[in-house]
């Protein structure tokens, strides 16, 4: 996995799917979260995300009323996102 931040944004390239993918994850969304309450994350080609992220970005969401706007590269992935109801919560978009 790969990523790379700018302003407000986080683009994640490769397969989220590590302890250590979610630290990284973490470490670069915190960075952004004390400046901005507006997150977009670009995800472009994860085939799954890890229940940890999933956690942490809902927690983002609902407790520290962060607002996410996801795009996701791979159909698999928001498939996934639909089964857990997540979809509107992050405000996905295919791209």
């Amino acid at each position: 996995m790969e990523i790379k931040s700018n302003s407000n944004n986080v683009t994640i390239n490769g397969n989220i799917k590590s302890v250590s993918d979610f630290q990284i994850i973490k470490q670069y969304i915190d960075s952004i979260v004390n400046q901005h309450k507006n997150i977009t994350i670009n995800i472009t080609d994860s085939l799954s995300i890890t229940s940890s992220v999933i956690g942490y970005l809902n927690k983002l969401v609902l407790h520290d009323s962060i607002n996410i706007n996801m795009s996701i590269g791979n159909s698999q992935l928001i498939d996934l996102l639909n089964d857990l109801n997540l979809v509107s919560v992050f405000k996905v978009k295919k791209v």
